[in-house]
């Protein structure tokens, strides 16, 4: 098992798909990352050589890319801030509820903590004992 920005990369999986469990790294930039270092897209994580992870991981250490616990605290440095200015959307976060326009009439019910439940006829059936 690779482990690569501290992250343990699944084994069993394409070399593409396994760089996605980075925070940060999506489909796209794996297949970008995995260009740069002249590793082919197909390969599964467990055949991968010293060379190929090092060169991978390499490519992420540039200190320019921001990727899983700086990301992290960048992303919640924003939604705090937001908090801090009173805006809407920062009120939006604070409440648990939707914060780009989404209608929460009918979607989003686990949030607003009314979770659909299954409901029978209306009559209660009382049985004899």
């Amino acid at each position: 098992m690779a482990r690569i920005a501290g992250i343990n990369i699944p084994s069993e999986k394409r070399i593409v798909i396994a760089l996605a469990y980075i925070y940060g790294v999506g489909k796209p930039m794996s297949q970008k990352i995995l260009k740069q270092a002249g590793v082919d897209e197909s390969i599964r994580t467990k055949d991968l050589s010293d060379d190929q992870v090092k060169a991978i991981r390499a490519i992420l250490e540039v200190p320019e890319t921001r990727l899983e616990g700086d990301l992290r605290r960048d992303v919640l440095g924003n939604i705090k801030r937001l908090k801090e200015i009173g805006s809407y959307r920062g009120s939006r976060h604070a409440k648990h509820l939707p914060a780009r326009g989404q209608r929460t009439k009918s979607n989003s019910r686990t949030v607003r903590g009314n979770a659909r439940r299954t409901t029978g006829s209306g009559r209660r059936v009382l049985t004899k004992t």
